[in-house]
Order: structure tokens, then sequence, then C-alpha cells
């Protein structure tokens, strides 16, 4: 069996038997680094946050946070983790241990070492430092901290303003800074990994090829991209799979290229580095990312898994839905692209072939310059949607040229609201003709009651949805 070898806290450290399913969260705990904690196992609470360094477009090194209970050790040969006893020590603090400290961000303490190593990518995050601001919908303190940073730690007793009091008061890192000098090096390559055990195979391949190889081999393996979702099935379920093929290492699926008449974003893309390289170029995605989960979830989950678990109430759908985006799928012989429309067959189920995964998102442009995203959820952030609906819309003078909305929750797929969207075309856009159509949207699909919401109230959510976004986007007020 492969050792692993990686970087914890500066030290070179081996990792020899691993399990395919054995965790970061779990090996750290073993290793004596209890800072690491596990409070949910299934990445909503950040107890087991952690830094790993990631390669800049400039070459250069980021450190982003990760919930540790949802990385699967394959993944890190020779990779760099930081852990909150990496980052100070008792007479040494780090200047984020410092803040939390002395302005009483700590009570039982169980929460606070997730906190600290969320708060310390923040604290290095070089947009911060430089003052820049991108993303919509962020919260920032006078320092640029921005406290949705934090979005994925939760604390039950402390409070959450000393947190905030903490983050911002943090000044730039000081010179001579070990962690913020790491920046300037080079981030690691990923490395191929093989691990053959009783429990199963765990291969990561680093080029598409090898990729599409392995699944060609097997085409029933479990295909691991962001783990955000594996990773809870892993944990809460204890699902094991007799072959893994981690995506994570693969260079042509962390493409971003603007074509003359398509936006192509590559499915093994983290959605925050997605984020930070468009910025407000496509209004529809910004307006969506801040509603995604949360930082240390939007760090490693992608656009291709997302999409390839075929949930109904997965968030990325319906937005790209009404973007019209076409998947592309790569198989050993061929590559297709498919409308995403046409992607979903049923519950849990697509049109992906054996042997095939998803290579790109395709976005058409031009974009329609009207839109809007809602989230029905009982949280305001870091929840699953009730509903969720992308609307897209494009009018010439009064007229609506072209309208997509992407729906959510409403089937057992996510799913387009033709019906509204065909009664709406080549009208007038007024509020009669909305209003009608939006009796159409809420006959949409086939909801169910369950522990999130009844049927009657997401089909009620539909119409309503659409009425806000007529009456917001028309400056006529909002609906009451």
């Amino acid at each position: 069996m492969q050792t692993l070898k990686l970087t914890v806290n500066s030290k070179p450290m081996h990792a020899p038997d691993i399990r395919p399913h054995t965790t970061l969260l779990n090996w750290l705990r073993d290793q004596g680094l209890t800072g690491c904690k596990e409070g949910c196992a299934e990445g909503e609470c950040g107890a087991c946050a952690v830094l790993v360094a990631r390669s800049n477009e400039d070459g250069s090194t980021r450190l982003e946070s990760v919930n540790a209970c949802l990385v699967l050790m394959g993944t890190l040969e020779g990779q760099e983790v930081i852990t909150a006893e990496g980052l100070g020590a008792p007479g040494a603090l780090h200047p984020v241990q410092h803040e939390m400290a002395v302005r009483g961000g700590s009570q039982c303490g169980y929460c606070t070492p997730g906190f600290v190593v969320s708060m310390a990518a923040e604290y290095y995050r070089p947009e911060r430092e430089e003052g820049a601001a991108h993303g919509v919908h962020q919260s920032r303190g006078p320092n640029g901290f921005d406290i949705h940073a934090l979005s994925g730690n939760l604390c039950r007793c402390t409070g959450y303003r000393p947190i905030q009091d903490a983050a911002y008061a943090l000044g730039s890192p000081a010179e001579g800074d070990a962690l913020a000098e790491r920046r300037r090096r080079p981030a690691p390559t990923p490395q191929a990994v093989h691990l053959s055990t009783p429990d199963g195979d765990f291969h990561r391949p680093t080029t598409l090829s090898e990729a599409l190889d392995l699944l060609d081999a097997h085409p029933a393996a479990k295909l691991l991209a962001g783990g955000t979702d594996w990773g809870v099935e892993v944990n809460i379920r204890h699902a094991r799979a007799p072959v893994t093929i981690a995506l994570d290492g693969l260079a042509e699926l962390r493409t971003l290229t603007w074509h003359d008449d398509s936006l192509e974003i590559g499915a093994g893309l983290p959605l925050t580095e997605i984020e930070r390289r468009l910025g407000d170029r496509v209004p529809l995605l910004a307006e969506w990312f801040p509603q995604f989960a949360s930082r240390l979830i939007r760090n490693s989950a992608t656009l291709g898994g997302n999409i390839g678990t075929a949930s109904p109430i997965g968030d990325s759908p319906p937005v790209l839905l009404a973007l019209d985006a076409g998947v592309v799928l790569v198989g050993k012989s061929s590559e297709r692209e498919v409308k995403l429309s046409e992607f979903f067959t049923g519950y849990r189920k697509t049109v992906m072939a054996a042997g095939e995964l998803i290579k790109a998102v395709r976005i058409p442009l031009p974009l329609a310059p009207t839109i809007g995203f809602f989230k029905i959820a009982k949280r305001r952030f870091d929840d699953v949607s009730s509903v969720a609906v992308g609307i897209a819309l494009e009018l010439d003078g009064d007229t609506v040229k072209r309208i997509h909305i992407g729906l959510g929750g409403v089937a057992a797929t996510p799913i387009r609201g033709t019906k509204a969207e065909q009664a709406l075309t080549g009208q007038i856009w007024n509020e009669k003709n909305v209003r009608a159509a939006a009796r159409l949207l809420a006959a949409e699909g086939t909801p169910l009651d369950d522990h999130r919401a009844s049927a009657a109230y997401r089909a009620a959510m539909l119409e309503q949805t659409l009425l806000k976004f007529y009456f917001e986007k028309s400056g006529k007020g909002v609906l009451v």
C-alpha cells in the first residue's frame, strides 16, 4: 500500500496504511493534533477547519480553509496542511489567536480552533490587505475583513459579537510572518495516488486521459470532486465505494475560458476560485455564490460535483438553467455537449453514459441583462433550499425577447419553468402578463411535502418569486 507523504504545520509527515475512506480530521486527531474537532461530520459547523496551500493563477500560494471532516486523505499526497496548532503557541500567539483571546471570543473553546483557522484564511487573503472588494452581499469591516469568511463556523456559547470584534481588529501580517512569506512560493502540485486495501481502491490520477482510462476500467467507480457530498455519505451513512477516482488533480477540469460565444468553466474548479476569477462579469452567478453553503464549503465544492449528484435541491442547476447552460461530457473516445435542461432524467439520474464524466459547464453569450436568484430556506445562509429559482430576462423595449427560469426543489429533478417562459416570450413585460405567468409557474413541477416545506408552500413560493422579480426589476416597489 502506498505511504502518503504530506506537510503538516511545516513538518514533513508520513501516513502509512491509509484506507480509502479515512478523513483528514480522523488522521490529524490520531497524530495528536486535537485542535481539529468533529462537531457535525458534514461540513456545517467548522470545528474541523484547517488551512491548505493552493495554487494561485500567478504561481503564488493561497491559504484556504476547508472542512477536514470532508477531505479524504488520498487527495493530500504531497500537499500542505496547517492546523490551529501550526498558527501559534502559548507565549507566542498568532495575531488571530491573540485578538480572539483579548476580546473574549471563546468560552467553552470547542469551536474556537475552527474559528481561528477560518479567520486566519481571511487574514492572509491578499485582496483584504489591498482593500479590494469583490462579490455581492458581502459584509466587510474597516480592515477589509469579510465576515462571511466565518459563515461556516458555528458557536453555541460565546456569541458572535466578540468574534466579529476580533476579526475587525486584525491588521496586516507583520514583516517576517512565516505564512505571509509562504504565499510567495508556489503551492505543491497534485501527486498521483493509488491506495489498494481490503476496503477498496482509491485512485488520484493527474491527467484527464488517466482518469478516463480508470473510469473505462471501472465504470461504476465513485467520482470524487470536492467531496462536500460524498464526505457526508462517508461520515454519516458510513458509505463505502469499492473504487474511488478523485478528480481534484486534473488540470483539464480546472480551467475558465472566455470564448466569443460562450464561457466555459471547468467542472473541477472550486466555487471560490470561480467567484474570484469572474468577479461580477456573470451577475447571476455573482448573486448566487454568497448563498451557496459557506466559504468553507465553497473552497472545495465544484460545479461538476453539484450537477453530477443530480440532486433536485442542488443550488447550482436552477442558476445554470436560467443561464441556458450546457454540460460538456467526455469519455475515453468522445466528447459531447448536452443542454442542462436535458441532462437530468429522473431522481438522481442523468444522461451520462458509463465511462463519462463532466468536463465543463458551457454558458452561452451574450448574457441576459436582467437577472435574479431567489433561495427560500429556513435560514438565510448556509442552508438547504426548500425552493430555488434563477431567472434571466432580456427585453426588447417593453417586450420579452427571452426569459429562462430555472427551478429547484419542486420536482424529482431541477427543471425549467417552460410554461411561464412560453407565456411571457413575445409579450409585454407588465403586471398583468407577469401575474398570469406566475400562476402557470406555481403549477410547474410535482412538489412534495417534507420536513423543509409543504407542496402548497413550494407552489406558492414559485408564484410569489416571479412576482417579486417583476416588482423589484421594474422599480415599482415591493409586492404586498
